[in-house]
């Protein structure tokens, strides 16, 4: 059998040599706790069954067997694995496979500190309407941008209280992705998502500082870095009636260029009921949080959950408002050409949206609303689709009527998470399925490991830590394409992310701490002048600016990287 496989190889060879180089080794680049997991793939070469691992001076320290090779799922590459999980020895290293090595890492304690750290402080660059100055930036100090303190009620949004072009001022908070506008429906699980880290790992954030301008005053980085994003939010619904609009927007797309240049007139547009829901949802789950800080942050958590029930009752009372921006376009104008995050299905919103209301309020009438969605399907949740958002938050309070039916729906779904790892070629948990690769699946191996980290605190079982370190792995070099994703990192690191400021600033060094998008066997970019080499869905991936299909960055695909990353890092102990 063992040789039928070598034959069957040698046979593939001429399919997989235009993706990868013989025997190429893909691995986290940058390092390895000293008794945690350690593997890396290597792109199958039938002359070569070992790999050592050596120092920096070449000495061999360590020597193992490569295993058979495996077809993957998801392209047409072969892999062996190297796994030296036995090799302990802390310092800085390389692996061998025949005549191709990696990149140096290392093996030790806090081995993701850095990179943790990097992806958190990628939010502060992501600031609107404030100068980031070269004490915290650094080389990417820059001018202010998009003051937003003339924003016109576009004709979508008008009502007799706020006419069309009725002024108001809506500053702050983050630039969406790689261009400059802001995004209720995104920005709502990305909040989210930073409030659950710091939920979850509370002391650990207590001590965590990235040097931002709020840092040392007495509330954690994370928060405070949310804080410039909630009360951006909080500018966004109409003190009239309690409805969001949905983003606040040029009319169309900046060029590539800095902030501070662009002069297009801003506008929000159009309330919708996933926007009003979502940010329902974000101020519940932000009462409960800041309410923690009373004497630093006063009436914060009240505010909080006054706009929540505002906004809960314009919900009910608005409940399928879809934004759809084809036919607001043919209805009003300016025609508007920025992101749509349209969504068709409000009942993860209402769903998500209730259980934080209940978790903040404990009122019985969210707990009716989430009855009427307790069995809709379970995935790991996106910008549309924020079923899991709510299932966590009624975890996080040990609901006695929930949490035992969420308990069992989450280690399920882990545990067909731990599963697959043996079936996948890369040794990961990321690529189960070729659907895994959508435009900006490595926030789906993000949220992947979320999951997972969720089923470990249930159970306190480390098969589950382990899986979610896989995807770690995976985010840092150990997939099809070799790539380290995340800018600023790795020895084969993203260099040209979709993203304006690092296209245009002059600095050779992309910002950092950004997560590419990474494979999209879609390629939407194509028809633009975007050419990819690789097609398949692993390794659809071309690190070139013009890629907003494969290489934009986007906050809420950073978000569940700065839970998954810091996650570990907090939990590093459980592998000693």
């Amino acid at each position: 059998m063992k040789n039928m496989m070598r034959k069957m190889f040698v046979v593939a060879f001429s399919l997989v040599v235009c993706l990868a180089t013989y025997g190429q080794v893909e691995m986290n680049q940058l390092g390895f706790y000293d008794k945690a997991p350690k593997k890396a793939a290597v792109i199958a070469n039938p002359d070569v069954k070992e790999f050592k691992i050596v120092t920096a001076g070449g000495e061999e320290v360590f020597k193992g067997q490569l295993s058979e090779p495996m077809p993957s799922k998801n392209s047409s590459l072969t892999v062996c694995q190297a796994d030296f999980t036995n090799f302990t020895t802390p310092g800085e290293y390389r692996l061998v496979a025949g005549n191709q090595e990696s990149g140096v890492f290392t093996i030790g304690d806090n081995v993701f500190s850095d990179v943790a750290k990097a992806v958190l402080k990628g939010f502060y660059y992501q600031r609107v309407s404030e100068p980031l100055e070269e004490e915290h930036a650094g080389r990417w100090a820059r001018p202010a941008g998009h003051p937003d303190t003339q924003v016109e009620i576009h004709p979508s949004a008008a009502t007799p209280q706020r006419p069309a072009g009725t002024i108001i001022s809506s500053p702050g908070g983050w630039y969406d992705a790689g261009d400059y506008n802001k995004y209720i429906v995104n920005s709502g699980i990305t909040t989210a998502t930073l409030l659950s880290a710091y939920e979850d790992f509370p002391q650990y954030y207590q001590q965590l500082t990235v040097n931002i301008p709020e840092s040392g005053n007495g509330i954690p980085d994370i928060l405070n870095e949310t804080l410039c994003n909630l009360r951006w939010m909080l500018t966004m619904q109409d003190p009239n009636d309690g409805g969001v609009y949905h983003k606040c927007t040029n009319a169309g797309f900046d060029g590539m260029v800095m902030p501070d240049v662009t002069k297009d007139t801003r506008y929000v547009v159009q309330k919708g009921t996933a926007a009003t829901l979502d940010f329902a949802a974000v101020m519940a789950q932000a009462a409960r949080v800041f309410g923690q800080f009373p004497n630093e942050l006063p009436g914060l958590a009240d505010s909080c959950m006054v706009a929540a029930k505002y906004a809960w009752d314009w919900a009910l009372q608005n409940p399928n408002i879809m934004y759809n921006q084809f036919a607001m376009n043919r209805e009003f104008k300016p025609e508007v050409f920025t992101g749509a995050y349209g969504d068709n299905n409000v009942d993860d919103e209402w769903f998500w949206a209730a259980s934080e209301m209940y978790a903040a309020t404990s009122e019985p009438v969210y707990k009716i609303k989430i009855s009427e969605y307790i069995n809709d399907s379970l995935r790991v949740p996106s910008w549309d689709y924020v079923y899991a958002l709510g299932a966590y938050t009624l975890l996080r309070i040990n609901d006695p009527e929930f949490a035992p039916f969420f308990t069992e729906k989450v280690v399920g779904m882990a545990d067909g998470f731990v599963n697959s790892v043996s079936t996948n070629a890369f040794g990961v948990v990321m690529g189960q399925k070729p659907s895994d690769f959508v435009w900006g699946s490595n926030s789906e191996a993000a949220n992947q490991g979320i999951l997972l980290i969720n089923a470990y605190r249930l159970t306190n079982d480390m098969k589950y830590l382990d899986a979610a370190l896989t995807n770690v792995d995976y985010l840092l070099g150990r997939n099809a394409t070799g790539y380290c994703f995340v800018t600023g990192f790795g020895s084969k690191r993203v260099m040209f992310p979709h993203h304006r400021p690092s296209a245009a600033d002059g600095i050779d060094d992309p910002v950092p701490g950004l997560l590419s998008g990474g494979p999209n066997p879609g390629m939407q970019d194509r028809n633009d002048g975007c050419n990819y080499v690789f097609t398949e869905p692993e390794t659809a991936f071309v690190d070139v600016t013009a890629s907003y299909a494969s290489n934009e960055i986007a906050i809420n695909w950073n978000a569940p990287v700065v839970y998954l990353f810091n996650a570990i890092e907090a939990e590093q102990a459980n592998w000693k």
